[in-house]
């Protein structure tokens, strides 16, 4: 695995559409609450598979070409027509192109929070930090969207609800709502022929009869003294809840066969790529199918303040590729209909190309001002793109949106009311997402 280094109001019309011409007088909100809350049961079977491009890939070489642009803007390459009527992707992106009509690309999500640290928190939390954090931070102040799915959701056959592959994202981690919301991290690389992820099998030195002994030992000296209040912060609940999970995973069948990537088709291994990005991808399709409802895979180097145009035509082709396949191996199956697939990072990059000091090849700096989302299924209309940016990429527009409102949306997707209230371990309450309206165009 490489290790990469960053640098320190809706119309009636639409309400019909819904169904909800009757709640006019609710709001959006509050009727995509009723919505959801009626139907908690379908809810409860979709999952998110998040491909976080650590470092912040540039919306310009994706989802946001500007052709008609001076050349120190527009760059090396050219557009190239979408699926979709009027809409144009970076040539790097053609397979994306080619099923445009399967996804939504949001191109005016921004923020102002311009550094790695920041960008980050806000862009996985829905929450901006509390306090000015440095560029290289790994800073928790709020939950993550896969940790407040896990506390929310749970996940069936003994399966952790949130995985992260191969690392945590810098703000992926569970904040106040405990360590047993972590994300289960799987570190080794499925792309390895002698894949196979450690602790989900029962070590051979020890039976399952002898397993079970000791658990009840331990069981019975940990009711001695334990208190089993959150608000009490006891750091030995954290061990205990980590124990129990391991062993749960240990004893899981799903698990193991969640995991037997070699199961698959070499067809469809192919399909996926044979990469560590398109066999993390591949891995996630077979959690979802276990039941798994928050996946992340990160996938880091998009900090290109150098070397941008040849690594787009690697790193970006690759991309392209993969979360195409994702996108059709899930449509096929149909699970399309209960996945959503996001792909995004901590921001955009600068329009304008540079070269830095010490470096012999352009690139662009970050930029939080225009940021391109891709967004596909579980219920998102296909075939659009939502908003824009101002003709040479500086700042999104039309349809401007906040990290809020995508997280919000991520939320209302999954069964789960961005309007709620969490308390944290001192018992101070803290609004899920400060602003809980989502994306109209994406419910």
């Amino acid at each position: 695995m490489a290790n990469h280094r960053n640098c320190e109001g809706m119309q009636r019309r639409d309400c019909l559409k819904l169904g909800l011409g009757a709640l006019l007088g609710g709001g959006f909100v509050d009727a995509l609450k009723l919505r959801a809350i009626a139907g908690n049961s379908a809810a409860a079977k979709t999952s998110c598979i998040l491909i976080w491009l650590d470092g912040g890939p540039s919306h310009i070489e994706t989802f946001d070409p500007k052709p008609a642009a001076p050349a120190e803007i527009r760059g090396e390459f050219d557009p190239i027509q979408t699926k979709t009527p009027g809409a144009f992707f970076s040539e790097n992106m053609q397979r994306l192109a080619a099923i445009s009509d399967k996804l939504t690309i949001v191109r005016s999500v921004r923020h102002d929070q311009n550094n790695h640290g920041a960008g980050n928190h806000y862009m996985t939390t829905g929450a901006p930090p509390r306090i000015p954090v440095s560029c290289g931070a790994y800073v928790s102040f709020h939950p993550s969207m896969g940790s407040v799915t896990s506390s929310e959701r749970g996940a069936p056959n003994g399966l952790p609800p949130y995985f992260s592959f191969p690392q945590m994202a810098r703000s992926g981690g569970p904040s106040f709502l405990g360590a047993r919301h972590a994300p289960f991290v799987v570190s080794d690389d499925p792309n390895d022929k002698a894949f196979q992820v450690r602790d989900v099998t029962l070590p051979k030195e020890l039976d399952d009869g002898r397993a079970v002994g000791r658990r009840e030992i331990r069981e019975r000296l940990d009711r001695l003294a334990r208190y089993q209040d959150r608000a009490t912060a006891d750091p030995v609940l954290g061990a205990d809840e980590n124990r129990q999970q391991a062993v749960s995973l240990m004893t899981s069948a799903a698990a193991r066969r969640a995991f037997e990537i070699q199961q698959e088709p070499d067809a469809v291994r192919d399909a996926f790529g044979r990469t560590s990005l398109g066999q993390r991808a591949l891995l996630a399709r077979r959690l979802v199918e276990a039941g798994v409802p928050f996946i992340t895979v990160h996938d880091g180097g998009w900090d290109h303040h150098s070397n941008i145009f040849p690594a787009f035509k690697k790193q970006g082709q690759q991309l392209d590729s993969v979360v195409a396949t994702l996108i059709e191996d899930l449509d096929q199956r149909g699970l399309l209909d209960t996945t959503l697939v996001l792909v995004m990072g901590e921001f955009g990059r600068t329009p304008k190309i540079s070269t830095l000091a010490g470096r012999n090849s352009p690139g662009r700096d970050h930029w939080s001002s225009a940021i391109s989302v891709l967004v596909a299924g579980c219920g998102t209309p296909r075939g659009q793109v939502v908003g824009a940016t101002d003709r040479h990429g500086y700042a999104a527009i039309e349809k401007i949106y906040a990290p809020e409102n995508l997280v919000s949306s991520v939320y209302l997707k999954l069964g789960i009311d961005p309007d709620k209230i969490l308390y944290n371990t001192s018992g101070r309450p803290a609004h899920l997402v400060s602003d809980p309206r989502p994306i109209a165009e994406l419910m």
